[in-house]
């Protein structure tokens, strides 16, 4: 299974250095936030698990599309803080996406790839195909 993978992150570091003081009662995070994966291969399938805490099983969009599975999140939020008076005194909105991608072998069985999602960790079950399944050990007679 052969990651994907993609840099979000063009600012400079000098840039990151300007941003670090807390102006106006926050610290600014440009980076954007790629979960850790743990991939792993048994006799019959490959698990691949990922931490994404702090979201519903709704957040992520799970995709294959010519052997290649994607795994996507976008979640918005808005917070406000007002006055008496009705006028702002602070609003934020956030925005936290990634989208991770991988190109999977010939021997996963796409039709039965199974995912949960428990706990902070989405794990997804891909399945070999029966064809790549390894064949018990037989005994060859001496003739």
């Amino acid at each position: 299974m052969n990651l994907v993978k993609k840099n979000y992150n063009n600012f400079p570091s000098i840039i990151d250095e300007f941003l670090k003081p807390d102006w106006f009662g926050g610290l600014q995070n440009f980076q954007t936030n790629m979960p850790a994966v743990n991939i792993k291969e048994i006799d019959t399938s490959y698990s691949l698990e990922m931490a994404v805490p702090g979201k519903s099983k709704e957040d992520f969009i799970i995709e294959i599309d010519h052997n290649v599975l994607t795994v996507s999140s976008e979640v918005k939020t808005e917070n406000e803080q007002k006055e008496e008076n009705g006028r702002y005194t602070r609003r934020e909105f956030s925005y936290a996406a990634f989208r991770r991608a991988f190109t999977l072998p010939e021997t996963v069985n796409t039709e039965n790839i199974n995912a949960n999602y428990e706990n902070g960790v989405l794990c997804i079950v891909l399945p070999k195909k029966q064809e790549a399944l390894p064949k018990p050990k037989r005994m060859i007679e001496i003739a």
